[in-house]
C-alpha cells in the first residue's frame, strides 16, 4: 500500500516510555572523592535528566577572575574518568597522572552511588595502589570503610549490569575475550573519550587515555557489530554469518594469493620450456592447450640427441681411454730412455778424453823402457853397461810397461765403441719417440673428440629428458592453477551468497534503523532548524550518518554534531526500552571549536524537552568549558562548577605533585 503524503512535516522529538520505565535502568546518584576514609574532598550529587559540570571560561565573564584560570585544567575529564572507573573501567587516568594522584592521595578513594533498576549499589575504588575494590548492593559507600579488609571486587555490580541491562544473550553476541568486557564495550560508547573529539560514530576510546578498554583492540567492523547488538539490530544468525563470511574472505584472499603464485610459476616454466625446445611464444597456444605442441617439440629434440657421428667410435670409450693411457706410458718410457742416454754421453766422452790423455805418457814410458837411462845420472843403460856405473843397478820392467800401454789402448777403443753405441741408441730412441708421440697425440685427439661427442649427446639427452619432465610438471602446475582458480571462484560465489543473506538480515533490521533515523532526524531538526534533516543507514559499507541542510553537509562541526545527535537518538531508543543499553550518557566537552553556539545550546533544549513533568527517564551528564544556556546555569541542571585556579576550586582541590 503506498504511503500517505506527509502534510504536516515531521513530528517533534518525543519518547513513549514503556511501563515501569520512568527511571533509567542505570544512573549515578553521587560521586565522592575521599582524601582518606571519612574525609571527603568533593562530593558531586547528580540527578536523572540533564546534568552540567561546568568550568567557566573567564572570557565568558568579561575577562574577570584569576589570571591563571583558563577554564581548562579544572578536572572535567578526570571527573568523567573517575565516573567511568566507578562503573567498571579498569583505569581512571593515564599512567603519569594516576601516579601523581596516588602520591597526593596515598589513602584516597573514589566512591559512587549507582542506581541499577531502582536498587542502590555502593562502589568504592582506591586512588592509590595495593588496595581492594568494592561493589555492594543496598548500602552507602561510606559504610564500606568499615569493611576495607573484605574487598568484593567489581564483579558483583558488573554481573548485575550484564544480567539486568545488557542481558546474557547480548553479552554472548558481542563475542568479547574477557569477562564483563561486553559491559565495558557498552560503557566506552556511553562515555566517549574527549580525545576522540566526536570525529566518528565508532571512535570511543583513544589510545592516549590509557583506559585499558577492550574497544582499543577492536576493529571498526567488530565495534559496529557490538553497537548493533546493543541496539537490538543484529541477531546471532547474522553474527555467525558474518564470521563465516569473514573467514571465507580470508580464505578467498589466501586462495587468490595462491593462484597468483601458480600463474607466475606456470608462466616462468612455460618460458623456460619454450626457450629449451626452440619455439617462439606465438607458435604455441596459451595455457594447457599448448602442452601437446611443447611435448612434440621436446621429443624431436630428444630424437636428435640420440644420433651419432659415423667418423667417431663412441661405442667403447673405456678401451679408447686405455689405449690413450698406454700410448702416454710408452712416450714416457721413451722420454726416460732418451734422458738416460743423453745424460750418459758426456760422461763417456769425458772418460774417453781422459784415456786419450794418458796415451802419450804411456808411449813415452814404453820408449824409455826400451832404451832405459840411469835413474841417478840419466846415462843410457847400454852405455852404462859398456862403460860401467857404480851408482845404478835397477832397470825398468819393459814387459809390464808394454802391457799397460796395450791395455790403455784397448780401453780407448772400447770407450769409443760405447760412445758410438750410445749415439746410435739415442738416434733410435729419438725416432721411436717421435712415432710414439704422434700415436699418442692422435689417440688423445680421437679420445677428446669421442668424449666431447659423448658428453654432448648425454647433455642433449638429459636436456631432452628434462624438457619432457618440465612439460609434465607444467601440466601439473596448470592443473593446480585451474583448481585454485575454481576454488577462488567458488569462495567468491559463497561470499556473494552470504552478502545477499546479510543484506536480507539488514532489511529485517530496517525497522530498528527506521526508529533510530526518526529520533536522529528529530534531534537534527531541533538543533539545526526545520529545513535540516538527518538519516541513519546501514549498508555493506557500514553505518552512515547523513545530514541534509541545503545539500549534504560534512564539515568538522557537522560531523561532531552527527555523533552527538546519534548518541542522543540511541538514548531516546533506550528510554523507549527498545535497546539493551541504559538511558545513560556522558559527554566530555562535546562542543567542537566551530560548532555554532546556538546549535550547541539548542541541543540542550532538546534534552530538557525529554525530561517531562515527572522524574526524567534518562541521565545525560555534560562537562563543558563553553557556558551552558543561561537557563541551565542553575539548579537542578548545574551540578558543579569547577575552576582551573585557585587549586581549591579544582576537582581534587589541590595541585598534583
Amino acid at each position: 500500500m503506498p504511503a500517505q503524503p506527509d502534510l504536516f512535516g515531521p513530528e517533534p522529538l518525543s519518547v513513549t516510555l514503556p511501563p515501569g520505565g520512568e527511571q533509567p535502568a542505570l544512573w549515578v546518584r553521587r560521586l565522592t572523592i575521599w582524601q582518606e576514609p571519612g574525609v571527603a574532598v568533593r562530593s558531586i550529587e547528580l540527578r536523572t535528566g540533564l546534568n552540567f559540570i561546568w568550568s567557566p571560561d573567564p572570557a565568558d565573564a568579561g575577562g574577570q577572575g584569576d589570571a591563571d584560570d583558563l577554564g581548562h585544567g579544572a578536572g572535567k575529564t578526570l571527573f568523567c574518568r573517575l565516573l567511568r572507573y566507578c562503573l567498571g573501567e579498569d583505569r581512571f587516568a593515564p599512567d603519569e597522572q594516576r601516579l601523581s594522584i596516588s602520591r597526593a592521595f596515598l589513602n584516597g578513594w573514589v566512591s559512587a552511588e549507582v542506581m541499577l533498576k531502582g536498587r542502590l549499589w555502593a562502589v568504592l575504588r582506591p586512588l592509590g595502589v595495593g588496595r581492594g575494590h568494592f561493589a555492594v548492593e543496598g548500602v552507602l559507600p561510606e559504610q564500606l570503610f568499615e569493611h576495607l579488609s573484605e574487598p568484593t571486587g567489581m564483579a558483583p555490580l558488573l554481573n548485575a549490569i550484564e544480567q539486568q541491562v545488557l542481558s546474557p544473550q547480548v553479552a554472548r553476541l558481542m563475542s568479547t575475550d574477557q569477562a564483563h568486557d561486553a559491559w565495558r564495550v557498552a560503557l566506552a560508547w556511553l562515555t566517549r573519550d574527549q580525545e576522540c573529539r566526536f570525529d566518528h560514530v565508532l571512535d570511543w576510546r583513544a589510545a592516549e587515555s590509557n583506559s585499558e578498554s577492550p574497544t582499543r583492540a577492536m576493529s571498526r567492523s567488530r565495534l559496529q557489530e557490538a553497537m548493533r547488538a546493543l541496539i537490538a539490530a543484529i541477531s546471532s544468525e547474522e553474527i555467525e554469518l558474518q564470521a563465516e563470511a569473514s573467514a571465507q574472505g580470508d580464505a578467498h584472499k589466501a586462495k587468490l594469493h595462491e593462484l597468483g603464485r601458480w600463474q607466475w610459476a606456470c608462466e616462468n616454466l612455460r618460458t623456460e620450456v619454450l626457450h629449451a625446445v626452440g619455439l617462439m611464444a606465438t607458435e604455441v597456444p596459451e595455457g594447457r592447450l599448448g602442452l601437446d605442441t611443447l611435448r612434440q617439440a621436446a621429443r624431436q629434440k630428444l630424437a636428435q640427441a640420440a644420433k651419432t657421428d659415423a667418423t667417431v667410435d663412441v661405442s667403447n670409450l673405456g678401451e679408447l681411454r686405455q689405449r690413450g693411457r698406454d700410448a702416454a706410458q710408452a712416450v714416457a718410457e721413451l722420454d726416460k730412455q732418451l734422458a738416460v742416454l743423453t745424460n750418459s754421453l758426456p760422461l763417456h766422452e769425458s772418460l774417453l778424453a781422459n784415456l786419450r790423455a794418458e796415451l802419450p805418457g804411456s808411449s813415452a814410458r814404453l820408449r824409455d823402457a826400451e832404451v832405459p837411462s840411469c835413474q841417478v845420472c840419466e846415462v843410457p843403460i847400454d852405455r852404462v853397461l859398456a862403460d860401467g856405473c857404480k851408482l845404478s843397478h835397477k832397470l825398468p820392467d819393459l814387459a809390464a810397461l808394454r802391457q799397460r800401454h796395450e791395455a790403455l789402448q784397448k780401453q780407448v777403443q772400447t770407450k769409443q765403441a760405447e760412445i758410438g753405441l750410445v749415439k746410435q741408441n739415442t738416434a733410435l730412441v729419438q725416432q721411436q719417440l717421435l712415432a710414439a708421440r704422434a700415436a699418442r697425440d692422435a689417440l688423445q685427439q680421437t679420445l677428446a673428440k669421442a668424449e666431447r661427442l659423448s658428453d654432448n649427446r648425454s647433455l642433449a639427452w638429459r636436456q631432452g629428458r628434462k624438457n619432457l619432465d618440465d612439460i609434465q610438471r607444467l601440466e601439473r602446475d596448470w592443473a593446480a592453477c585451474e583448481l585454485a582458480q575454481a576454488q577462488a571462484a567458488q569462495l567468491q560465489a559463497q561470499m556473494d551468497a552470504k552478502r545477499e543473506r546479510m543484506a536480507a538480515f539488514r532489511d529485517q533490521q530496517a525497522e530498528v534503523f527506521a526508529r533510530l533515523s526518526t529520533y536522529f532526524d528529530a534531534v537534527i531538526r531541533a538543533a539545526v532548524g526545520p529545513t535540516a534533516s538527518g538519516r541513519v543507514s546501514l549498508d555493506g559499507n557500514g553505518l552512515k550518518l547523513t545530514v541534509q541542510w541545503g545539500g549534504e553537509r560534512s564539515t568538522a562541526a557537522i560531523e561532531s554534531l552527527k555523533v552527538i545527535a546519534f548518541d542522543l537518538a540511541v538514548m531516546c531508543m533506550s528510554m523507549a526500552g527498545t535497546t539493551h543499553l541504559p538511558a545513560f550518557l556522558l559527554h566530555d566537552s562535546p562542543r567542537e571549536a566551530d560548532l555554532g553556539l546556538s546549535v550547541y545550546h539548542r541541543l540542550f533544549d532538546v534534552v530538557r524537552g525529554l525530561e517531562g513533568a515527572s522524574s526524567p527517564a534518562f541521565q545525560y551528564i555534560v562537562t563543558t568549558t563553553t557556558q551552558p544556556p543561561p537557563a541551565f546555569q542553575q539548579q537542578p541542571w548545574l551540578r558543579e562548577t569547577l575552576r582551573g585556579a585557585p587549586p581549591s576550586e579544582r576537582l581534587l582541590r589541590c595541585d598534583l605533585p
